[in-house]
């Protein structure tokens, strides 16, 4: 089923609003009642890459060959039930030949992920699930690569909107909910350009990038007493519809010999999306076949 968020009428949900009820922290001396139980410390999450009956929404999924399509066929086969959105109206065929859920909708515009985020919640339930994907660049619109001397402030704001804008609005609108559950798992797709490295020309993309990495830091310790991890995945080059010929040449300069698959970083961010990853927050993995790490190349 694919839905047009910007169809709806209704006024925006207040999703941004914190939970009443926050999870209390332990502040030192016993933790322990009367009764004998910890009053303070959640128990452990059994250790399952299971999502069964939860709700999960992946942003920038409408490309069959793309890192946000593989991550929503694998959180629906871990039992998720699965909202997928794009700009365009592709987005239709994707979410029929998944069998999940598909809207349209601007993520860069406010007014626009709010009535995605009422609509989701009206067709599919409480979102606990966000993988924030949208951004990456692709052939119908593509990375701006221009020396910073070159560029211009609108292509700057455009990087800037894309790749940050839409993981800060994104993750806004569904932080209240999640807090007032007491659970929720957040990942957004950062790159390797930008926190590890970067190359001349892409400094608008870099800079958005990292700043995925400080919103996913900074929303991991606002969210860390209300049982909700926020998360990144960074991705270094990776064979999508939408690489290079000179992307997948360095792709075979990594250490592995190879660019890296949309399932392969689908799997990085379904594990930090499960049960299982309940006691990492606030961290960055890096999916790149080790080339951040190496330093130098040797033949």
């Amino acid at each position: 089923m694919a839905i047009d968020a910007r169809a709806g009428s209704r006024p925006r949900r207040d999703a941004s609003r914190r939970g009443a009820a926050r999870r209390s922290r332990a502040t030192g001396g016993d933790p322990v009642g009367q009764s004998g139980q910890d009053e303070h410390v959640p128990l452990p999450e059994p250790v399952t890459m299971r999502l069964d009956g939860r709700v999960a929404l992946v942003t920038g999924a409408g490309s069959p060959d793309g890192i946000g399509y593989a991550t929503a066929r694998r959180l629906a086969d871990l039992g998720a039930r699965v909202a997928i959105v794009s700009t365009t109206r592709r987005i239709h065929e994707r979410a029929a030949e998944l069998g999940v859920t598909g809207f349209v909708a601007d993520l860069t515009d406010e007014s626009e992920v709010g009535a995605l985020a009422d609509a989701v919640t009206e067709q599919l339930g409480d979102v606990e699930v966000l993988v924030n994907n949208a951004g990456l660049a692709s052939r119908a619109s593509p990375e701006v690569l221009r020396p910073v001397a070159q560029l211009s402030y609108e292509e700057w704001r455009g990087e800037i909107d894309r790749n940050l804008t839409t993981a800060f609005l994104c993750s806004r609108a569904f932080i209240g909910g999640m807090a007032e559950r007491g659970w929720g798992r957040i990942v957004s797709l950062a790159a390797t350009a930008g926190p590890v490295n970067a190359l001349p020309t892409e400094a608008a993309y870099a800079a958005a990038k990292a700043g995925v990495v400080g919103l996913t830091r900074a929303l991991a310790m606002e969210m860390i007493a209300d049982g909700v991890t926020v998360n990144a995945v960074a991705p270094g080059t990776i064979h999508t519809a939408a690489s290079t010929m000179a992307e997948l040449k360095q792709g075979l300069g990594t250490p592995v010999g190879r660019p890296g698959t949309p399932d392969e970083v689908a799997a990085s961010v379904a594990f930090l999306c499960s049960p299982a990853a309940s006691y990492i927050t606030g961290q960055m993995l890096v999916v790149d076949g080790g080339n951040s790490v190496r330093e130098a190349q040797f033949r």
